[in-house]
């Protein structure tokens, strides 16, 4: 099976969430990547080792910008030159814009929010995740062009392929596609962004303060991990709102989800309940969190982290 997979960057790197998008498709078929605006050649090469065999290049700068008509454009033209049966993604908000216009420009059934590989024995069943990951719900692709947007974790991370050729792809943008200008953009800051991050450390208010904030930012750096927050630490400006996880804020699939302080309001938990592993650390052993956690900590919250994360930096060490 040929399968197509778009890459995202930034800041010049290939997202993790990309790379794990091309270990999806490695995983059912011969993978070229088709990716927009300037990024390095050695950069697109290390995508082999995710499985990627080749690496199409649009490097207009025009493209740096991130629009979604000139993205959709390019994809669907590399979608039809490469004659892939599948077009991969990483489920991300450019992605969901730039796929639904590919899907209907070229005919191609759309699935998002894929959780596992497809079934392939009786036609092609993907399983999606629904209802902020409270179901799961099976879905028949019968077009012959499919566009799977994958959510994150849905495949382990391949690392041990061959470096991936590299050619350019070229294709004739009318300026009409680019009618849209970003003005002015604000980065969120950290050194592990939330959509990115593998593992999360996230507080509420449980935490009293923005003063005590450090607790957190401590065990997310032993960790390696973003940090993030309640609604209400956020609406009470404790913590910036690029760090809101929940329904209404960033919705997150890490590894490991570590919430402290947080009580779990539903609110909350559909914003993390897709993460693998949640920890929860609350004083009030009666909160709602402890029903969704894999595992709990009932205790104060300004005892327990800085012993665990004495702790942990030992184990890491």
């Amino acid at each position: 099976m040929s399968v197509l997979v778009f890459i995202e960057t930034e800041d010049g790197k290939i997202k993790k969430s990309s790379r794990e998008a091309i270990s999806y498709g490695a995983a059912i078929g011969e993978v070229t990547a088709i990716t927009l605006g300037s990024v390095s050649n050695e950069e697109l090469a290390s995508a082999g080792a995710n499985g990627a065999t080749k690496v199409l290049h649009a490097a207009d700068e025009k493209l740096n910008a991130g629009l979604i008509m000139p993205y959709a454009e390019v994809i669907s033209k590399a979608f039809e030159s490469t004659g892939a049966e599948v077009l991969v993604t990483a489920k991300s908000s450019l992605a969901d814009a730039v796929v639904g216009r590919i899907s209907v420009k070229l005919g191609a059934a759309l699935a998002s929010n894929v959780s596992e590989l497809p079934k392939t024995d009786s036609g092609f069943v993907v399983k999606q995740s629904i209802y902020t990951g409270k179901a799961f719900v099976n879905t028949t692709l019968t077009t012959d062009k499919k566009i799977l947007a994958i959510k994150k974790n849905a495949i382990e991370l391949k690392t041990d392929g061959a470096a991936a050729s590299v050619e350019a792809f070229d294709v004739a943008l009318d300026d009409a596609l680019f009618g849209a200008k970003i003005t002015s953009s604000e980065k969120a800051e950290g050194d592990v962004l939330l959509p990115e991050a593998d593992i999360v450390v996230s507080g509420g208010r449980g935490l009293k303060g923005p003063e005590n904030w450090g607790i957190i930012e401590d065990l997310a750096k032993t960790l390696g991990a973003a940090t993030g927050c309640s609604k209400p630490v956020s609406d009470m400006d404790w913590r910036p709102h690029h760090e809101h996880v929940g329904q209404t804020g960033v919705k997150v699939s890490p590894s490991l989800y570590i919430a402290v302080g947080i009580s779990g309001a539903i609110q909350h938990l559909a914003g993390v309940n897709s993460s693998k592993f949640i920890v929860v650390i609350n004083k009030d052993e009666e909160a709602p969190f402890f029903k969704a956690a894999d595992y709990g900590i009932v205790g104060d919250a300004f005892e327990v982290l800085p012993k665990l994360n004495e702790a942990l930096k030992k184990a890491l060490a």
